[in-house]
């Protein structure tokens, strides 16, 4: 997804193409990826003049909120805590962030 956000209108074969700057990583790998991901409805697809294009289907926020909801409900059963607990054990999460975790915490109705 960062990737198509970053090239906004990309075809397989680009999004393959910026990942292989990063790593190995098979054509085919990033093609089924991007089904589903348009499954999820996260990307929509059109035909291009050769492929197809993909672009986000909704905002970049909405997507990062559904990717976390998910990725909590199927790790971790739906709480967010054991994951908040983990990214400060493993000092992810710096002293002032999670000062400001507590603050928005303490905000929260």
């Amino acid at each position: 997804m960062k990737i198509v956000w970053e090239l906004e209108a990309p075809t397989v074969r680009d999004v393959y193409e910026a990942l292989r700057e990063r790593r190995q990583i098979a054509y085919t790998t990033v093609m089924t990826m991007m089904n589903i991901l348009e499954q999820k409805k996260h990307l929509k697809k059109t035909a291009g003049e050769r492929a197809f294009v993909y672009r986000p289907a909704r905002p970049q926020g909405q997507v990062i909120r559904a990717m976390v909801r998910e990725f909590v409900d199927r790790v971790f059963n739906g709480s967010a805590a054991p994951l908040l607990v983990h990214l400060v054990e493993d000092r992810r999460v710096s002293a002032a962030e999670v000062e400001n975790l507590r603050r928005r915490i303490g905000k929260k109705p």
